[in-house]
């Protein structure tokens, strides 16, 4: 069983933009800015810089220096240039962020079902090697599993059908052997089908497959206990 992390494990985007709107509130001052001003340049900027798909893939490798270019962007935008308060406002936002994330309250019980019942188990996440680690570490995660690859570490991350073969090898596992479980289409459904693993997408919204999307997930789930009793099938 392969597992990602973020927003599948880990509530990573419920924070976000109550983090975001506390750290601009706590430099408006020092910015000379009104924070709600601050603010709606954060929406923007943040939303240019992930919009770039090859920007996106090389950044998330490291993350508090892609929150210090957003948070640099917004400032002069508002007219505030200073690159040693874009460093400040990163910093700021990346503690608040650590602070707000959360497991969603089936992820321990899951992997502890599957544990429990002799899976072994894979963690494959996209993202920055130093945070990923950070995230498993002060969530007791590792324990859990028998193969752990960060895109950070590994070089190059999900939907690479690379990412997908090491683990699969890491864990003496074949394609057909295996499940994917995630809440990415592309990353975690899309890329897991091409090397022949069957990709199971969490949808835990219930928003249901986008209109015009081609990828075809083996299963969909709302939650990950739906899986404690299925068989994976």
């Amino acid at each position: 069983m392969l597992i990602d992390l973020d927003d599948t494990l880990l509530d990573y985007s419920g924070g976000v933009d109550s983090s975001w709107e506390s750290t601009c509130a706590a430099v408006s001052t020092s910015a000379s800015v009104d924070p709600r001003t601050l603010v709606a340049a954060l929406v923007e900027a943040r939303r240019q810089f992930w919009s770039d798909p090859a920007r996106n893939r090389r950044e998330r490798v490291n993350m508090l220096g892609a929150w210090r270019q957003i948070a640099a962007q917004a400032l002069a935008s508002c007219g505030c240039s200073t690159e040693s308060l874009a460093l400040a406002m990163a910093e700021d936002y990346a503690e608040r962020r650590r602070q707000a994330m959360c497991l969603f309250p089936d992820a321990l019980v899951t992997l502890e079902h599957f544990r429990a019942a002799g899976a072994t188990l894979g963690l494959v996440t996209n993202g920055d090697a130093r945070q990923q680690r950070d995230k498993i570490e002060r969530h007791g995660l590792g324990r859990f599993f028998d193969a752990i690859v960060i895109e950070g570490e590994f070089g190059v991350g999900k939907p690479d059908e690379a990412v997908y073969r090491h683990v699969l090898d890491a864990l003496r596992a074949g394609p057909a052997e295996a499940v994917m479980i995630g809440d990415h289409l592309e990353f975690d459904v899309d890329g897991a089908q091409r090397v022949g693993v069957r990709g199971i997408w969490l949808d835990r919204a219930g928003g249901g497959l986008p209109a015009a999307c081609g990828i075809r997930p083996h299963r969909i789930i709302r939650g990950l206990t739906e899986l404690h009793n299925a068989g994976l099938a």
